[in-house]
C-alpha cells in the first residue's frame, strides 16, 4: 500500500524530526486509519537507502496516520511516496 508524506508532526514552536503525517489513498475516516496502526513504513531515498518506520495512530477525523521512523526523515521527503506494509 502507498502513502503520500504530507508533513512533520509539529506544534506552534517545535518539530518532532522523527514523526510524520501520512496521508493513504482510500481512508478517509479515523475509524479506518485506526486499522494502520502498528504496521511497517518504508521510505526509500533518491540514493537508494531505505529508512523505517512504524504507524503509530490516527491523526485527526480525516484519514491521516502519524508514523515514527528510526531516523528522521529529511525535508525532501516531504510529498513523495512510502510504502505501508
Amino acid at each position: 500500500m502507498k502513502g503520500k508524506v504530507v508533513q512533520f508532526r509539529r506544534g506552534r514552536k517545535t518539530i518532532h524530526e522523527k514523526h510524520f503525517l501520512i496521508e493513504v489513498p482510500g481512508v478517509s475516516n479515523r475509524e479506518e486509519a485506526g486499522k494502520l496502526a502498528g504496521k511497517e513504513v518504508e521510505w526509500k531515498s533518491p540514493a537508494g537507502k531505505i529508512i523505517k518506520g512504524k504507524v503509530a495512530a490516527a491523526h485527526g477525523n480525516k484519514g491521516v496516520v502519524r508514523a515514527i521512523f528510526e531516523k528522521g526523515l529529511p525535508g525532501q521527503a516531504v510529498t513523495t511516496e512510502v510504502e505501508i506494509k
